[in-house]
């Protein structure tokens, strides 16, 4: 553990103490249109920032002190006042290199993310881990990857994820400080940063190539358990040939996609969520995320983050619930005999979370199979086109722009139209109005 009170002459009253810094950190050098700001707390801000510093795409990072109760602290309020605030690096980096994702990754082979207000030998709130968003967009991503790193571990997790609440940098003493004393106290293993750049294919040529090429960092989760089958991770923005659907089941299934405990869910999921995924229910018609949502993009299960259904898939049925003629890829999802509520019914539920998402009715499009996924929208989380392959999702953008560029019969605003209306070509008998008021009590 490293001795605080030799290591740190700043003090409240001393001219280093902190000056106020707002977000995003400046990235010198680097564009800022191309530049995004997260905020990790690891434990020691030693250690993370110069682990971070050694992962392609990082532009400029900032030690400092985020989200407790003061303004402007030193390091002596934050170790010895109870002001709250996690020692946390402030990162700036490019997408296009370092997926926000695939940063997110690299952040958890730093730290214990299952030990609480330690980190090393040091012990305190203040060594907390968290991740720390100012981007509403990066809630998702969080979310996404607290999921996965989830069913990796036995023990919950103690990592923070929630908003950005004030960030001041630390005193000039701690920024680069293992750069300016190589020597120097460090809980992290450096080499873990080497090996991960390594492992995934990480490059600052990736930039240059637009995100693709085989410089593009894998969308696969991280190495799972010695003991665990290790997963071949499909490359970013694979070429699909052959039959798209199987080629993409392909790379699913080699993304390795899973689960957290139910308990984790309980934490990270709303309550409707949780009511739909794991106790079956129904959330109201028209009143849902989903319904009326046509743009671009996959929909990603909401407990382990798999891929289940494309947009190109989707269409306007009426039912007042996602409706959807196939999943992204065959054997995605699961069904099963459904005899509750007197009816005779299809369940269908996730593979990797063996989430309840809905029903599958034999009334959908007839020129896409005549099959209609009814689907809850609390069961799905929507990636729109431009963020997959920041949210490590790349890999399917060629099948969704290949599926969304050839599909036919498309209503107003390109939406697929649902049976019987006009720019359809399907007649079946359950386009009337009776029916569509059918669907609204059979349900999701």
């Amino acid at each position: 553990m490293r001795d605080r009170k030799a290591d740190t002459p700043a003090s409240p009253s001393s001219p280093e103490a902190p000056p106020a810094k707002t977000p995003p950190i400046e990235a010198p050098s680097a564009d800022p249109e191309t530049t995004r700001t997260i905020y990790l707390a690891g434990g020691c801000f030693w250690g993370l920032e110069a682990f971070l510093e050694r992962l392609p795409g990082v532009r400029a990072t900032t030690a400092g002190y985020a989200n407790g109760s003061t303004d402007r602290p030193s390091y002596e309020d934050v170790c010895w006042k109870g002001t709250g605030h996690a020692e946390t690096v402030a990162v700036a980096y490019d997408p296009r290199v370092l997926p926000t994702a695939t940063l997110l990754e690299a952040f958890f082979e730093a730290i214990d993310p299952t030990s609480e207000n330690r980190q090393g030998n040091d012990v305190g709130t203040q060594y907390r881990t968290g991740i720390y968003w100012v981007d509403e967009a990066d809630r998702a991503v969080a979310t996404a990857a607290l999921l996965r790193e989830q069913a990796r571990h036995a023990k919950p997790l103690a990592v923070e994820t929630k908003p950005l609440d004030g960030f001041w940098p630390a005193e000039e003493f701690h920024q680069d400080y293992l750069a300016k004393n190589p020597g120097g106290y460090c809980h992290v293993d450096l080499r873990k940063a080497d090996a991960f750049v390594c492992r995934k294919g990480l490059s600052e040529n990736r930039a240059d190539e637009g995100g693709t090429g085989p410089d593009a960092p894998s969308p696969s989760l991280r190495e799972a358990p010695a003991d665990a089958p290790s997963p071949v991770a499909p490359p970013a923005k694979a070429p699909l040939i052959g039959d798209p659907r199987e080629e993409a089941a392909a790379l699913i299934r080699a993304a390795g996609y899973a689960a957290p405990p139910d308990d984790a869910l309980r934490r990270t999921l709303t309550e409707e969520q949780y009511r739909v995924v794991r106790e079956s229910a129904t959330e109201p018609p028209f009143r849902n995320a989903y319904d009326r949502t046509f743009e671009p993009g996959v929909y990603v299960d909401v407990t382990s983050g798999e891929p289940l259904f494309s947009s190109a898939d989707k269409f306007d049925s009426g039912c007042g619930w996602p409706a959807f003629s196939r999943p992204i890829a065959p054997d995605v999802v699961t069904r099963r005999p459904d005899r509750s509520h007197g009816m005779r019914r299809t369940e269908v539920r996730s593979r990797a979370g063996d989430a309840h998402l809905g029903h599958v009715f034999d009334d959908g499009p007839a020129e896409a199979g005549g099959l209609r996924y009814c689907i809850n929208s609390a069961a799905l989380r929507f990636v729109p086109l431009a963020r997959l392959e920041e949210e490590g999702y790349g890999y399917l953008e060629p099948l969704v722009r290949a599926r969304s560029e050839g599909t036919g019969g498309s209503g107003k605003s390109g939406r697929p139209a649902r049976p019987g209306s006009s720019g359809s070509t399907g007649t079946e008998p359950s386009a009337n109005a009776g029916d569509a008021a059918l669907r609204a009590q059979t349900g999701a």
